[in-house]
C-alpha cells in the first residue's frame, strides 16, 4: 500500500527554500517518491497553522521512512530549517 508524507510549511527565507526544494526533489528519486500536490492552502474548516502544503507519495511506508532518514535527505535539513517552519507527517 502506498504511503504519503504530508508537509505543512510556512516559508521564512525564499532563497534557502528554493535551494532546499531543488535538492529535496532529487533525494526522492531512489525511493520512488513523487509530488502529488504543492501549494498554498485554503482552509475549508478550522484555522490553518501553516500557509503551504506538500503531499509526497511513496510506493510503501518503508520507502517513505527510508527517504526521510537517508543520508542525502538528512544532509539538507539545515537548509530546510533555514528556509521554512514545517511539520512532516507520515500517513500509511
Amino acid at each position: 500500500m502506498s504511503a504519503l508524507i504530508v508537509v505543512d510549511l510556512t516559508p521564512t527565507d525564499s532563497e534557502k527554500l528554493g535551494a532546499y526544494s531543488a535538492q529535496a526533489a532529487e533525494t526522492l528519486k531512489p525511493y520512488g517518491g513523487e509530488f502529488l500536490a504543492k501549494g498554498a492552502i485554503e482552509s475549508l474548516h478550522g484555522d490553518a497553522s501553516f500557509s503551504t502544503k506538500v503531499v509526497i507519495q511513496f510506493p510503501d511506508r518503508d520507502s517513505a521512512v527510508n527517504w526521510y532518514h537517508s543520508d542525502a535527505y538528512q544532509a539538507i535539513i539545515p537548509t530546510r530549517d533555514q528556509g521554512m517552519n514545517s511539520q512532516f507527517h507520515l500517513v500509511s
